[in-house]
């Protein structure tokens, strides 16, 4: 196992390595001017040079992504549950998300900074809208991959409903329900940064708008990093947890 994942890591780095480079001399040898597109080398430069607000400004979109995360989970895996439980919920408050799902987030955007203010609120709340949906959906789809042989045991082994639920189909929709976290995380990194780019004084999505206002086009690229690099850390740290669900593969 750990030969496989040095390789497939040896692989990993060998590749952008090697997309890094090409961007390198392709930049410098083409004659593209730095403030158009800067060669990686000026990028992490600046990354280093400006650690110091890049951080604390990925810690202010840290926090507005897990608290809209954390409220995404809190709302979205009761209501999956209740719209698989019962057919009223099916047919009135799944369309009605789904309906709200086709709305574009980012022309909501300006609404919510003028109903909640230019602070953390409105931002974890575009967190929220943009990690919302994927729980539903996964939480769904993991209640309803259940497999029907053992439900007929637990049938046969007379557990009540509860039972049947907190040890059967919880379990069975785990798999499912860290999938859907693993999609919902990034989308909640992009929703903080939306709300960042539509009003806030803080944030990663506030620095990438004033670098590229002022026309810093590697400040704006190293923030453009840190944005990637928080939503790699998030998504791997969902993914960690995965480990500890042994029956993922049964």
């Amino acid at each position: 196992m750990s030969r496989r994942f040095n390789r497939d890591a040896a692989i990993s780095i060998a590749f952008f390595a090697a997309l890094g480079l090409a961007w390198e001399y392709g930049v410098r040898w083409s004659g593209v001017q730095s403030y158009l597109l800067p060669p990686p080398s000026a990028i992490l430069g600046e990354l280093w040079q400006s650690r110091g607000p890049i951080l604390s400004q990925s810690l202010v979109t840290l926090t507005e992504v897990f608290w809209g995360f954390i409220i995404a989970v809190a709302l979205g895996v009761p209501i999956a549950a209740l719209i698989y439980f019962s057919r009223t919920a099916k047919s009135t408050v799944y369309p009605l998300f789904v309906a709200l799902q086709s709305v574009p987030k980012i022309g909501l955007a300006p609404l919510i900074v003028v109903w909640f203010g230019y602070g953390l609120a409105s931002k974890l709340i575009m967190a929220f809208l943009f990690a919302f949906f994927p729980i539903i959906i996964a939480t769904l789809g993991g209640l309803a991959s259940t497999p029907a042989h053992l439900e007929e045991h637990f049938r046969a082994l007379r557990a009540s409903p509860m039972q049947s639920f907190w040890r059967l189909r919880v379990p069975a929709a785990l798999p499912s329900f860290l999938d859907g976290c693993k999609v919902a995380m990034p989308l909640g990194v992009i929703g903080a940064v939306v709300g960042e780019f539509v009003g806030s004084n803080d944030g990663l999505g506030n620095l990438i708008l004033t670098a590229s206002g002022s026309g810093h086009t590697t400040l704006t690229f190293a923030a453009l990093i840190a944005v990637t690099l928080l939503s790699l850390l998030l998504f791997y740290g969902v993914a960690y947890w995965e480990r500890f669900i042994w029956w993922r593969a049964a």
